[in-house]
């Protein structure tokens, strides 16, 4: 296995699959590949995949019910790709546990770019310790910083672990949704905007002059309504997150 680990394409169109088998491979992950949906569930559970991509519209069974049976075993990282530009289909992949959507034709430095920016942002830490996806760290990093624990009304969150609690119980959140609230709380009651929040998620790929969609703008709202689902926020007296409208949302004042 490579050091990056193993990458699984879910593609039934020969080309495109070829073309991403040779962009992650460049990339350093072990690529294996599947053109149905049903062979690609058993791939992603055969070699522990930590990175798939996934096509919308597969021959037997979808792409959104294969990423729902990935979902029931595997926390790896998932780009849909699909050929429509339906919005619909962005916003179900992301309501499924995408973790990104593309249309095609895409360009393959985006797809690495993506890939990349999600494997240098861990999931959360396992039992052990461990960041899930991420790639062993040296003995020689840093201890983690107590007091970069980041805490309002009831709710922890741990940038170093990738943890969040609420009243003390554990809170499971995707990486997008981790980073969402992360950049919220940094901002202490500052306003971020959809557009801001959307460099948050997509990562370093987005530079300051990129163009943002009103795609990546719902993409945004969709993130941000799982997480307040999540955490149980209630929307008529919210603890943490509060929408300001025709801007994006900021961090809920502190309760006393």
């Amino acid at each position: 296995m490579s050091d990056l680990g193993t990458a699984v394409v879910v593609e039934d169109d020969e080309d495109v699959r070829n073309l991403i088998h040779a962009v992650l491979s460049q990339a350093g992950f072990e690529v294996h590949s599947a053109a149905c949906g049903k062979d690609g569930v058993d791939m992603v559970r055969l070699r522990e995949a930590s990175v798939v991509t996934l096509d919308v519209g597969l021959p037997d069974i979808d792409g959104f019910e294969v990423l729902r049976r990935i979902r029931q075993f595997s926390d790896a990282y998932v780009v849909m790709l699909t050929a429509r530009t339906d919005e619909l289909d962005t916003l179900t992949a992301l309501h499924t546990g995408a973790d990104d959507f593309m249309t095609k034709p895409f360009r393959p430095r985006e797809l690495r770019a993506r890939v990349a920016a999600m494997m240098r942002r861990p999931r959360q830490v396992m039992p052990g310790g461990r960041p899930l996806n991420a790639a062993p760290q040296a003995a020689a990093d840093p201890p983690p910083v107590a007091d970069a624990v980041f805490r309002h009304n009831g709710l922890a969150l741990n940038p170093d672990t990738r943890s969040v609690t609420v009243d003390g119980e554990a809170t499971s959140l995707t990486r997008s949704e981790f980073d969402l609230l992360h950049a919220l709380l940094k901002g202490a009651g500052a306003v971020r905007s959809k557009t801001d929040l959307v460099r948050v998620v997509r990562g370093e790929y987005y530079s300051a002059d990129a163009y943002i969609s009103e795609s990546d703008e719902r993409a945004v709202e969709v993130h941000i309504g799982n997480l307040r689902r999540k955490l149980r926020e209630d929307s008529l007296r919210p603890r943490w997150l509060q929408t300001v409208r025709g801007v994006g949302y900021r961090l809920a004042p502190e309760r006393l």
